[in-house]
């Protein structure tokens, strides 16, 4: 057995294990809470742990997808040809550096559902069901899987906001599925489009994205069908004017979900769009991007204006995520390698911001209950711990040099002044924006004289702490380590069709 087939083992383990938890939670009573506790923040330890080293042991300068690991499941039956169905797993540099993100944002996301009363076994139980699906999609070279694992990580969303949400949980879980479903059939109608036009009888991504290099999907074809795959996929990822799902949706999502969501789930689509898209039909991409451009480069100021406009915490931070998913459509959209390698980090960067933020609100609205910034002052002077892990979190989402948002900002504006800089200009302006919510913010709640209602609030608990700096290690890290991601991000990118 070769190392890149023992590692391949690794990725099946990592979309394993969540699945096999879910298993055993089914059998553990529900009254064992402990054990329950227990079991999840050891398979979340053990999920960190793979997805680091599946990050680590990817070879910057060896083959562009690695660790493969491929099992047949449905071959030489009516139109399905040698490689017709398999459960194809690899890894490239971007998939790589999303399994990172995916074992970071899931373990904080575990630590701060440790004090979960209602319900915990039916809640991890559909919390470790949609972390396999985002590690099956990230991992996935077969096109029906790779919809499957998509599709298993967006449905547990709608039980895990309508039952321990808050505020309008039905409404915000009802709109969300909705919206998502409508974006999936998109998707579905464009996936069977790609292989009945292929004719090659297999859903095999290597092989479909080889016949769209070569022309099988002809150039028509392409034009008709990419925007399936970028609307299908981008209504996931916060495309503007399809966003309007994911501030209600956070708004409503209990702590750990709202940092999966906005952390991991909004990559999906990202994701989806260089692997469906770029990827696929690389004539159709080259064609419909500068619309991406302008849709990306509206959601950054839109999303910015709206948390201008915001009172309640969540509404900001989600408001927020529409704005800087609108800087990894508008890198897309360049088509330039430093584009997507800014995409790419910024999939990162926003992932581990955003995380940090939502559990920093969730450590204060389960003492508070409330989220208006009206309703606070000076709460520096009783959290201090809380108030500088909001400062880094606010400082990277503005872009400070050091943090991981100056690293993402810095590639994707060099790109867009390159190839669209009116739109380049637009996307300055949206930075521009954040700095005046996030300093607005800052001085509202956290400095002043202290509200004498909140004398009694505590600081941060072990298990957020130590969530918090997992998190605010990552955000430093990529701040000041630019090479551990580009070098292995760079390959990958030079090699997608279309990129200069």
């Amino acid at each position: 057995m070769t190392l890149d087939e023992a590692q391949g083992y690794v990725l099946l383990s990592t979309l394993a294990l969540p699945l096999v938890t879910a298993g055993v939670l089914v059998l553990i009573p529900g009254t064992a809470r402990l054990a329950i506790r227990w079991l999840s923040l050891i398979v979340g330890a053990v999920l960190l742990g793979l997805s680091v080293y599946i990050f680590v042991a990817y070879q910057a300068e060896g083959d562009i997808f690695q660790m493969r690991h491929r099992w047949a499941w449905v071959e030489n039956v009516s139109f399905l040809e040698e490689n017709g169905i398999s459960l194809y797993l690899g890894v490239d540099g971007i998939s790589s550096l999303m399994a990172l993100l995916t074992g970071v944002v899931g373990f904080a996301a575990v630590l701060v559902s440790w004090k979960l009363d209602y319900r915990p076994k039916d809640f991890f139980i559909l919390f470790w069901v949609l972390i396999a699906g985002v590690y099956g999609t990230f991992f996935s070279l077969d096109l029906f899987f790779f919809f499957f694992f998509y599709e298993l990580a967006v449905v547990p969303l709608y039980l895990l906001i309508g039952v321990w949400g808050s505020t309008r949980k039905e409404y915000g879980a009802m709109k969300l599925t909705m919206m998502l479903v409508g974006g999936s059939v998109l998707m579905w109608i464009g996936i069977f489009a790609v292989v009945s036009e292929a004719g090659l009888g297999t859903f095999s991504l290597p092989d479909l994205w080889q016949a769209g290099e070569e022309g099988v999907l002809g150039t028509n074809f392409q034009y008709i069908f990419f925007p399936f795959f970028a609307v299908g996929c981008g209504v996931l990822a916060g495309l503007w004017p399809f966003h309007t799902w994911s501030p209600d949706g956070h708004m409503s999502a209990p702590t750990a979900v709202s940092m999966v969501h906005a952390g991991v789930l909004m990559k999906l689509g990202a994701f989806g769009i260089i692997r469906l898209g770029i990827q696929l039909m690389p004539e159709g991409a080259e064609f419909w991007m500068p619309a991406l451009v302008v849709l990306g480069t509206i959601g950054a100021v839109y999303g910015a204006v709206g948390a201008l406009t915001q009172r309640d915490f969540k509404l900001i931070s989600g408001y927020s995520s529409v704005s800087h998913m609108g800087y990894v459509l508008l890198g897309l959209g360049t088509l330039s390698a430093i584009g997507l390698t800014g995409a790419s980090l910024q999939m990162f960067s926003h992932g581990v911001m955003t995380a940090l933020v939502f559990l920093l609100i969730g450590a204060l609205y389960d003492q508070a209950h409330t989220r208006d910034l009206k309703d606070f002052s000076g709460i520096a002077k009783v959290m201090p711990l809380w108030v500088v892990a909001y400062v880094i979190a606010g400082l990277a989402n503005v872009g400070l040099p050091g943090l991981s948002g100056f690293t993402a900002e810095f590639h994707i504006f060099v790109a867009a002044f390159q190839t669209y800089p009116v739109f380049g200009a637009f996307a300055i302006l949206a930075a521009a924006l954040a700095a005046g919510y996030m300093l607005r913010m800052f001085a509202i709640v956290f400095f002043g004289p202290l509200n004498p209602r909140w004398q009694d609030l505590r600081d941060m608990n072990p298990l957020e702490m130590m969530g918090a700096l997992l998190l605010i290690a990552s955000i430093v890290i990529m701040g000041v380590w630019w090479s551990l991601f580009t070098d292995r991000l760079a390959e990958t990118v030079l090699n997608l069709p279309g990129v200069s």
